[in-house]
């Protein structure tokens, strides 16, 4: 009977377990909606408050406005190195892990055009606009009655069963009713989460002096980008609970005496998209300017394959193990306005600045793709669980006089979208940096931010298999700059 019912049930296994284990929600649109720190050094190591100053290559992802500033053509070139480190506790029980990734991150061309009266500038580039760079780790017992097994069995998934953890029940017509499994919770609970992947522009964009000491600028950016999500889970029965004595599948001898279940599944996207930036910039006088940007939405088109693998293991090494095929979906996810304002101020070689951003992410939205009532049910999801922040940032520039060294210290604070998280889960940053121009041709500046934020997530189900993570990111940008 066993047999027969594999065959019959693993031709609509893929399309169940994908609808449970990779069900698209609310997370994959604030993964693409949050705002990374950028490739720009200056920038960040003034806390990204750079609205009103933006007068390099950086101007086209802070403000293209800024763009109208520049009187001279540059090249420029950017990479980074980021160190995602984790400390998560589950059941008491702490582990560590951390996930390092370097990048090229930028290279751009400013160019101004001559003119009779104001300015007008031109950019093209590439730009590394975020990165996916995250680890979990997480090992405990779980002594409680629940487990992933007992889970997937109460949706009636086939991944216990075709991995001999659960077993069928018939009526006494011989009709399927659900499935059962004897498992029931106590056991440890092991993996680790692995993402990478980046969010990258490709630019163009111009500013022009509409009035004296007014720029007004857009900038144009063609999106690319990859995520890979790579998931290791297990859960073994160290304390010999499911012993010798205990079939898992009662018509099935191989379930004796339960050890290991093991499930790895894999998510890979690739991004593509567009959006567009108009700024403005107003130099009030000769130390003063304000600025403000509206980044429109991002319109992401994602093509998603996901590939699940898993087995599970008895004594004496015997087992089933799960290998079937990947499957692939495409849907689109537009990510919520932006709203910018900022102002500097530049005196005797000290440059302060401030920013403010305001984005509201119950705007987010899966726009098309999946099946019509799972694209409302995410958006309305979105909308009972997020909320509009504001974020903001402020940082100083100084020039030491004669040398030319510029030391540059920010900070900056993400608040957390959701409705009613504690400031604790909030994402701040202290930022600092160094530049030198070199016979005012070759620009060097580098970057540092150190970040910290707490965060939670689920093995399954909700707050029964719980992570609480404390997380620190530190990030360096190093950005070279030719003047012609």
């Amino acid at each position: 009977m066993k047999t027969i019912l594999i065959n019959i049930r693993f031709v609509l296994f893929f399309f169940l377990l994908t609808a449970i284990l990779n069900a698209q929600n609310f997370n994959d649109a604030l993964k693409l909606s949050e705002p990374g720190l950028g490739s720009n050094a200056r920038a960040l190591g003034m806390g990204n408050s750079y609205t009103a100053v933006s007068n390099d290559y950086s101007a086209v992802f802070f403000n293209p406005a800024g763009l109208g500033l520049i009187k001279d053509p540059s090249l420029s070139f950017g990479i980074n190195y980021e160190n995602f480190d984790n400390t998560a506790t589950l059941f008491n029980s702490a582990a560590a892990n951390s996930i390092g990734a370097t990048d090229f991150s930028r290279i751009g061309l400013v160019f101004p055009f001559p003119t009779y009266r104001g300015s007008l500038v031109f950019a093209f580039g590439y730009n590394q606009r975020k990165s996916f760079n995250k680890t979990l780790k997480f090992d405990a017992f779980n002594s409680a009655n629940n487990s992933y097994i007992q889970y997937l069995t109460n949706f009636n998934d086939d991944i216990p069963f075709l991995l001999g953890l659960s077993y069928p029940i018939f009526d006494q017509n011989d009709d399927y009713i659900q499935d059962e499994t004897l498992i029931n919770g106590r056991l440890n609970q092991s993996g680790t989460i692995n993402e990478e992947g980046s969010i990258n522009n490709w630019n163009i964009s111009a500013s022009a002096e509409v009035a004296p000491d007014v720029f007004v600028g857009g900038t144009l950016n063609i999106i690319t980008g990859n995520y890979k999500q790579y998931k290791d889970y297990y859960e073994d029965d160290i304390q010999n609970i499911y012993d010798n004595s205990i079939l898992l599948d009662p018509a099935d001898e191989v379930t004796r005496d339960f050890q290991t279940f093991y499930l790895n599944d894999i998510i890979d996207w690739e991004l593509s998209g567009w959006d567009f930036k108009l700024g403005f910039l107003y130099k009030l006088n000769s130390h003063v300017n304000i600025g403000g940007s509206i980044k429109f939405p991002t319109f992401y088109s994602i093509t998603e394959k996901y590939f699940v693998s898993g087995s599970s293991t008895f004594a004496g090494g015997d087992g089933y193990d799960l290998d079937p095929d990947e499957s692939k979906s495409e849907y689109d996810i537009d990510s919520p306005y932006e709203f910018t304002g900022g102002a500097s101020v530049n005196y005797k070689g000290l440059i302060v600045s401030a920013d403010i951003k305001l984005i509201d992410y119950s705007q987010m939205e899966f726009s098309s793709g999946l099946e019509t009532a799972k694209r409302n049910d995410n958006n309305k999801e979105i909308i009972e669980l997020f909320d509009n922040v504001l974020n903001y940032s402020f940082g100083a520039e100084y020039t030491i006089p004669e040398i030319g060294i510029k030391i540059r210290g920010g900070y900056i604070s993400q608040r957390s979208p959701f409705k009613g998280d504690p400031s604790s889960f909030d994402k701040k940053y202290f930022t600092a940096g160094l530049g030198f121009d070199a016979n005012k041709k070759l620009g060097v500046d580098i970057a540092y931010a150190h970040g910290w934020w707490e965060n939670f997530g689920d093995n399954y189900d909700v707050n029964v298999s719980r992570t609480f993570q404390d997380i620190t990111v530190d990030k360096v940008i190093f950005n070279l700059t030719y003047n012609f």
